[in-house]
């Protein structure tokens, strides 16, 4: 039987459950699929990781945003621009800077 991309992380996650990279791979493919409450929900905790998983906070913006959910959009861009900032990620806080300013205008 051949497993899907998704098994094959959920696969991965039984033995690794704390891998940063797994969690927010499964979180993709749930978003690329549909499941954006489920996304969101995986994409949210590894925002309150420590350090922070600054990727994270940019696709919670993006998905919120799809889902026009603006004021939520914001508040994580804002939070991810800081958070990339503390790590020296000059270009996330930059993408996400473009992303709130986009937002702005809506």
């Amino acid at each position: 039987m051949n497993q899907s991309r998704r098994e094959k992380i959920e696969a991965m996650l039984a033995e690794e459950p704390g891998d940063v990279f797994l969690r927010y791979s499964l979180a993709m493919e749930m978003a690329s699929t549909g499941e954006q409450d489920g996304a969101l929900e995986l994409f949210d905790a590894l925002t309150r990781e420590e350090p922070p998983h600054v990727p994270a906070f940019f696709r919670c913006g993006q998905l919120l945003a799809e889902s026009e959910r603006v004021d939520e959009a914001r508040d994580y861009l804002r939070r991810g621009i800081e958070a990339a900032r503390q790590q020296g990620d000059l270009h996330a806080a930059a993408e996400m800077s473009e992303l709130l300013a986009d937002l702005g205008q809506q």
